[in-house]
């Protein structure tokens, strides 16, 4: 099952009164009860990312992203994380990361993957443009909506 359709479950859930749901297939387990103190969280609208002012950046220690520095105020586009997870800038740990700061972009490429119970899910860029900055560390968790790269949109 893939995030986006984990989602579309949960926002059906979510609309249809229901209090809780169990899936069960020979693949995986699926339990989602619905709490109504607490907000669903939903996937980020990545079809309209939000432009951002960033300041010049501090000088970073780690090498990927100590290369090409955003210049100061510049609007930049974030790719932000669809869902709550695991980041990964690699499919696996001996293969290459998906994307590094200076690559050019396009829209659809796979950028990273968010595991997201046992189950990895690629994130794939909304917008085309030149990776300036990498936010997040490799093997770390991520909340939803948090921005993972800031884009230079390209002419």
């Amino acid at each position: 099952m893939k995030a986006k359709e984990i989602q579309e479950l949960i926002d059906f859930i979510s609309n249809s009164g229901l209090a809780e749901v169990k899936i069960e297939t020979d693949e995986f387990k699926l339990s989602i009860k619905k709490n109504s103190e607490v907000a669903v969280a939903r996937p980020a609208d990545v079809s309209n990312p939000q432009a951002v002012a960033v300041p010049q950046p501090a000088a970073s220690h780690s090498p990927e992203n100590n290369v090409n520095h955003a210049p100061a105020a510049a609007s930049f586009l974030e790719v932000k994380s669809p869902m709550i997870g695991t980041f990964y800038r690699s499919p696996n740990p001996d293969s290459d990361y998906f994307v590094n700061v200076g690559d050019v972009i396009q829209k659809g490429q796979t950028v990273c993957i968010i595991e997201a119970m046992k189950l990895f899910n690629e994130v794939e860029s909304e917008v085309s443009g030149k990776i300036v900055k990498i936010l997040v560390d490799d093997a770390s968790p991520v909340e939803y909506d948090q921005p993972l790269f800031l884009v230079e949109p390209q002419n």
